[in-house]
């Protein structure tokens, strides 16, 4: 067992230098964060969508849909409010093949991490200075958070990772909101477990230096369903189960208590078309109770051009080619409801 350098110590000032944000963007783009900040406190009554690809694989694609959500966008903007899921370190979940933006430009080119951490600040930028759009993405890496921490607005740490500590501590140290999955096991008492680290204050080594994080009041919960120790999948999307989550947040002093739900992965058991009924009944529930509106004002969709997913060797312009979406036509027709319900 070891460990082969493959390249020298990357410079990461010199990937930076690669898309930067000019005075004027860095301002706009600080508008829309306290914006979303805002929302997350609870001072802004908008509610947040983070949506988009499951994987961003295309940059043509990506951009192409940006543009149309930007759209959209702009259509609901006074009572939606939009981050578009930009998520650069999506792998196929085995680890086999593919890994996601940050490893290969695309999935038919090789292997090739600089100019993987270079195309991941490209397409952030691009969205943000071609359309208006904020980005999220997930921190898969937290020690690649810096490559990205100019450009992102919104990070989530995913199921895989929401009990590890290096990703819970990173969390407290971020000045941006950070979503925190529940396990893949659906344990609520692990996912509040990380959210009390990631709104304290906490003392580790990163990237070879001790430091001291500010805490993160932002830091919030994503219910994204489980599967018990059976196999069996267990949402955790209905009404029964907000109420729960909402309660939970009353047993500790948490900041901004705020819920998001993740209508894809096992809410939905990867039924990318079922999203649209978990939407509508999230939001019935919010109406039939005021506990639930307060605190779950928010969702995340897993949306693209194309319905579903590719079929080998049969991958559509703008579909996605690790979990299945929702088309942008579907994604469109959704969130024109939403804003009506809303």
């Amino acid at each position: 067992m070891s460990f082969e350098a493959l390249s020298s110590r990357i410079n990461l000032d010199l990937v930076k230098n690669t898309s930067t944000l000019t005075v004027e963007q860095a301002a706009y783009k600080q508008q829309r964060d306290t914006e979303l900040a805002n929302i997350i406190k609870g001072e802004d009554s908008r509610f947040l969508l983070v949506i988009g690809p499951c994987s961003a694989d295309n940059e043509v694609a990506v951009m192409e849909y940006a543009k149309r959500l930007s759209q959209l966008q702009e259509q609901v903007k006074d009572k939606i409010f939009i981050v578009q899921r930009v998520y650069t370190n999506k792998p196929r979940t085995n680890g086999d093949g593919y890994k996601g933006l940050l490893y290969q430009k695309s999935p038919e080119e090789e292997v090739d991490l600089i100019q993987g951490l270079v195309s991941v600040r490209k397409i952030h930028r691009r969205v943000l200075t071609e359309t208006g759009l904020t980005t999220a993405d997930e921190m898969l890496y937290p020690e690649n958070f810096e490559v990205v921490s100019d450009l992102v607005s919104y990070h989530a740490v995913g199921a895989r990772s929401v009990e590890d500590q290096q990703h819970r501590f990173v969390a407290s140290g971020i000045d941006a909101p950070v979503g925190l999955k529940n396990p893949t096991s659906g344990n609520l008492s692990i996912a509040f477990n990380a959210l009390h680290a990631a709104q304290r204050k906490q003392s580790f080594i990163y990237n070879g230096m001790e430091v001291l994080t500010s805490a993160n009041p932002l830091a919030h919960l994503i219910l994204r369903g489980g599967v018990n120790e059976f196999g069996k999948v267990i949402p955790n999307y209905h009404y029964e189960d907000l109420l729960e989550a909402a309660t939970l947040y009353e047993k500790e002093a948490f900041h901004n208590p705020m819920i998001m739900v993740d209508t894809n992965h096992d809410n939905s058991g990867k039924k990318y078309l079922e999203q649209v009924r978990i939407t509508k009944e999230i939001l019935s529930s919010r109406k039939w109770n005021d506990k639930i509106a307060k605190t779950v004002r928010g969702l995340m969709i897993e949306s693209y051009l194309e319905d579903g997913r590719e079929e080998p060797g049969k991958q559509a312009f703008g579909q996605s080619i690790t979990d299945p979406c929702l088309g942008f036509e579907k994604t469109k027709e959704l969130v024109e409801y939403m804003y009506k319900e809303l």
